[in-house]
């Protein structure tokens, strides 16, 4: 396995959710958790909130419609576990390496996600179906 292939850490978890407030309420009540983030990013289609649990972190994500890539999933299977995140020092170089050691890349190149993070998803069918994120942690929150 290449260096740039092995993650850091995981990042942290997506959940999707339909009503992220009530969401954050549940997390916090019987987790303690902590919101650190709240942010809009319309480029994924999504409200994100990142909580803090213990040394963790969850990702609860709220579509922002329909057609998008988490208004499709909660459509198609509900809320819930949406993808896991891992934090690598170099993404393109993940990306490479992940893509020649014959992972499905839906995203060739990076693009900005929660925090304006670099971020990059490998195709689920790839990863015995669960979605992979890749995140550039360089300079970033990821401690």
């Amino acid at each position: 396995m290449r260096a740039s292939m092995q993650p850091r850490e995981i990042h942290h978890i997506g959940h999707a959710v339909e009503d992220i407030t009530g969401a954050v309420e549940t997390y916090e009540r019987l987790f303690g958790a902590v919101a650190e983030h709240h942010e809009t990013v319309p480029e994924q289609g999504v409200e994100a909130v990142s909580l803090r649990v213990g040394s963790g972190r969850i990702e609860l994500l709220r579509p922002l419609g329909e057609d998008t890539p988490v208004g499709r999933f909660v459509a198609s299977r509900g809320p819930g576990m949406h993808h896991v995140a891992y934090s690598v020092d170099d993404i393109r170089a993940a990306l490479r390496d992940a893509s020649a050691a014959g992972a499905e890349l839906i995203d060739e190149e990076p693009h900005a996600g929660l925090f304006g993070l670099q971020v990059a998803f490998i195709h689920p069918s790839s990863v015995a179906g669960v979605l992979v994120e890749y995140v550039q942690v360089e300079g970033a929150i990821h401690g």
